[in-house]
């Protein structure tokens, strides 16, 4: 096998970290490997304006998202011929195939539904001469989506989502519960005293609280209840690209508003080494996060899910003991309260984080696909 090519939708941040993990893996075995960001090539502004309106949607009207999300995960049948799904499909096919002709790999790995889709309809039509096509789901559910591909292999997060992919119509010898891949320096550890003095952080319990790329989320109010929660602890605040939040939180920070010690930071590159210093980390249930906590064995405590395939995300964590769920009956200074206080909560949500955690998933799929192709 000489060359791969991994196609992606920006549509999140999840899809290309996955990405970029999976071409960190097959760059160090000496193979040939890029990523194609699948709007971003047929058209800048199509790209722009479609992780503008997924961003828009799920920040401004997540019920809408989450209503439009539950009625396709009802549908029964597969998109019909003539779906604008499937119109769409034929419109970014024609000059994909250019690409794909001239790149010319050896597998196409692909790590969003639209883009699973969209293979799936060129190799159906003969648009396509790779042979070897895997798609990599990269939350703790089976998006509707995947359902209407056709590939050779899916990547599933768990072994435990099996029967769901198999009642969605994928036959149970093409699934691979790898994990969802993540990048190699959430595949490891490095003491936790050595991580907060590369943070300069003093050596202490340390709450992460993390919401994504964008900061999604009531962020002030959150930060403010994890901060009148009981116990000694400091805190470490993400605000991701949210720009306005993280200035107005070392506002706050400046005006002597909090009452334990508090570090406000914007989108990060060591969130690995914020994970190693940490205690627990509070984030909302994202596939590609969750998936690095659970490599990293950290508890976690999840809110504001987006809802749709996040609420799913959630329920697959907290029904399998590696999270808990922040609710308004249940806010998030009393889950906080539940694992700083008691050892046995937190160990077992430990112990679960790491059965389910699968640091190894870039490899183990890389060693697959090398060895079968």
């Amino acid at each position: 096998m000489k060359k791969v090519l991994i196609v992606s939708v920006k549509a999140g941040y999840g899809h290309h970290s996955t990405a970029k993990a999976v071409i960190e893996c097959f760059e160090k075995k000496g193979i040939e490997c890029c990523m194609l960001d699948m709007f971003e090539y047929i058209n800048h502004r199509l790209n722009n304006s479609v992780n503008k309106g997924y961003l828009l949607s799920t920040k401004y009207t997540p019920d809408a998202f989450g209503k439009v999300y539950s009625k396709l995960d009802k549908k029964d049948e597969k998109y019909e011929k003539y779906s604008m799904v499937s119109i769409l499909s034929n419109m970014v096919s024609h000059k994909l195939r250019e690409y794909t002709d001239e790149y010319n790999p050896d597998v196409i790995i692909t790590t969003h539904s639209f883009a699973s889709m969209v293979m799936s309809y060129m190799r159906e039509n003969d648009k396509i001469s790779c042979k070897h096509i895997i798609g990599i789901v990269t939350d703790f559910t089976i998006h509707p989506f995947w359902e209407s591909t056709s590939l050779d292999y899916y990547v599933t997060a768990d072994e435990l989502l099996t029967h769901q992919a198999v009642k969605k119509g994928i036959p149970p010898h093409k699934i691979l519960p790898f994990g969802i891949p993540v990048r190699a320096n959430f595949s490891k550890k490095i003491p936790r005293d050595t991580a907060r003095r590369q943070l300069g952080l003093s050596d202490k319990q340390t709450i992460l609280f993390i919401m994504g790329s964008m900061g999604f989320g009531n962020i002030e109010k959150s930060v403010q209840s994890i901060d009148k929660a009981y116990g000694d602890f400091q805190i470490l605040c993400v605000c991701g690209n949210n720009k306005k939040m993280k200035k107005e939180l070392e506002k706050m920070c400046g005006e002597n508003a909090f009452t334990k010690e508090i570090r406000i930071y914007g989108f990060v590159s060591n969130v690995d080494v914020m994970m190693d210093a940490s205690n627990v980390v509070i984030t909302k249930p994202g596939g590609l996060t969750t998936s690095e906590v659970l490599a990293k064995g950290l508890p976690l405590i999840l809110m504001n899910p987006i809802p749709g395939q996040e609420d799913r995300n959630m329920e697959f964590l907290v029904n399998n003991g590696a999270a808990m769920m922040v609710t308004e009956t249940f806010p998030v200074d009393e889950a906080l309260y539940s694992l700083t206080e008691s050892n046995r909560r937190r160990d077992i949500l430990i112990k679960c984080a790491e059965y389910l955690g699968k640091p190894n998933a870039a490899e183990n799929l890389c060693n697959f696909i090398i060895n079968e192709f």
